[in-house]
């Protein structure tokens, strides 16, 4: 193992990938002023610079892919996926299935999401949820750095087009990363266990997955012991691994940065409630931010954005351990 940042495990994936595949090319605004190892490496054709439009990237990424090559586009903030939506969601996540089966779609769409920069609501945006409900898209929200180079290893050799989402304040976290190529693989569609316990089950993903781990601290000091799982990919999702959890410790919570309405979360409570739902103790529960826009206040922030407090004070309610912790 090997300590990377999130960035640099995602640039070391690119590199291996379009080494191992002629087909894979990388385009988006800047791209090749921001990565000029890869241009050196692969040449201007398979690293390119786009003109400032996130439709045309993504409408030129839908037919290479069409074409037989993987590309993989970097639209810079997810909010800017509303201006590739029309590609994405009728274009590339449609097209295999009106097929027949005729053409595969492998693309990768990546974005930095998440609140944390002070960078303003039309630069942080958690968008997943949309994406989930697009048939023909895969999504996957990592958060670590090894996650992040073999979830997009995985995803970049995919036959499908998947949205990849960073969290921004993730980029520059270090974390260990697998030195071999492919023992660094990750495959979509697995969920991982972060903490084993046996009291309540904490679901989540991207950063929010450090947030329940701190939260899980905190408890463990209380006697509480909360399993903590990272859903990893979000679409397939790894319900399998979130009900055997449930079924043991009796209880969810599920935190996520984006909104309640619809959510992730939304799924993940229902899923639960419809098959497990008589190994729970208590009602299943959401942390989230609010349905507001992010803003841009570093302050207001930290107000939005789901805290290790918050998610440790809905636990003690669940457990029935709330007024013994205020005394």
């Amino acid at each position: 193992m090997k300590s990377l940042t999130a960035q640099q495990a995602l640039h070391e994936a690119l590199r291996e990938e379009m080494a191992r595949d002629d087909g894979v090319l990388l385009m988006g605004e800047g791209m090749a002023t921001l990565r000029p190892d890869l241009v050196e490496a692969f040449g201007a054709e398979r690293v390119r610079n786009t003109p400032l439009s996130e439709a045309a990237i993504a409408g030129c990424a839908v037919g290479a892919a069409a074409m037989g090559l993987r590309p993989v586009i970097d639209l810079l903030y997810a909010p800017f996926f509303t201006y590739a939506m029309d590609a994405l969601v009728n274009s590339a996540g449609k097209l295999r299935y009106m097929s027949g089966g005729q053409f595969n779609f492998p693309l990768v769409a990546l974005a930095q999401t998440g609140a944390g920069w002070g960078v303003g609501a039309q630069h942080s945006h958690n968008l997943e949820a949309w994406f989930v409900h697009s048939p023909g898209l895969k999504v996957v929200m990592p958060s670590t750095p090894g996650d992040v180079k073999g979830l997009l290893k995985s995803a970049i050799r995919d036959d499908n087009p998947v949205v990849f989402l960073l969290d921004m304040t993730l980029g520059f976290t270090p974390g260990e990363v697998a030195e071999e190529p492919e023992a660094a693989l990750v495959p979509l569609g697995l969920a991982a266990v972060r903490r084993a316990g046996c009291d309540v089950t904490l679901v989540s993903y991207s950063k929010s997955v450090g947030t329940c781990l701190q939260a899980a601290e905190t408890l463990a000091g209380e006697g509480v012991e909360a399993e903590v799982i990272d859903l990893r990919t979000l679409k397939p999702l790894d319900m399998d691994t979130v009900l055997r959890s449930v079924r043991r410790t009796g209880r969810l919570v599920v935190v996520h940065e984006a909104g309640p309405l619809c959510g992730v979360g939304a799924e993940v409570a229902c899923a639960v409630a419809e098959q497990a739902f008589q190994a729970l103790k208590a009602p299943v529960r959401r942390v989230t931010s609010a349905d507001v826009p992010t803003p841009a206040s570093f302050a207001l922030e930290q107000a939005f954005v789901p805290q290790a407090g918050q998610v440790a004070a809905v636990v003690r309610e669940l457990m029935g351990t709330a007024a013994l912790a205020a005394a």
